[in-house]
């Protein structure tokens, strides 16, 4: 298998795109994975957009239904979606004029990306900011 989050990808998008994060499929819901990683990296001096069919306001930033509905700019837009969805946030977090994509793990689409690299963007996929912060010595 390819690498898709060799350790200067991750470490350019932890450290060098800015910190305003979307996170798309981040709710309320506390159970979820994108709950905990989201805290992580607000810890980590990220602002965290949640994005998410409910629009819920999570640990105190505003949410939204679409990445076309943040009305600013965001740095990197970090997807908690199922493999056949992450596709088209990929394209719509380009189209946003996104400076970075993360596929979380188990997020895999080797089609976007292609597509995000070759628009220019730097990307990591099928990993997890949470477990690479502590990992690399970021934290």
């Amino acid at each position: 298998m390819t690498d898709y989050g060799d350790d200067a990808a991750v470490r350019e998008i932890l450290t060098g795109t800015g910190d305003v994060w979307a996170v798309v499929g981040l709710s309320g819901n506390t159970s979820r994975a994108a709950y905990g990683v989201a805290r992580v990296l607000q810890r980590f001096g990220k602002r965290v957009v949640p994005v998410h069919p409910r629009a819920e306001t999570v640990h105190g930033e505003q949410g939204y239904r679409s990445l076309a509905e943040v009305p600013f700019p965001v740095d990197v837009v970090d997807v908690f979606v199922n493999s056949s969805l992450a596709g088209g946030v990929a394209d719509e977090a380009v189209a946003a004029g996104a400076r970075a994509v993360w596929f979380q793990l188990g997020v895999v689409d080797e089609a976007a990306y292609a597509r995000v690299r070759a628009a220019g963007l730097p990307m990591v996929m099928d990993r997890c900011p949470a477990i690479e912060i502590p990992r690399l010595g970021l934290g």
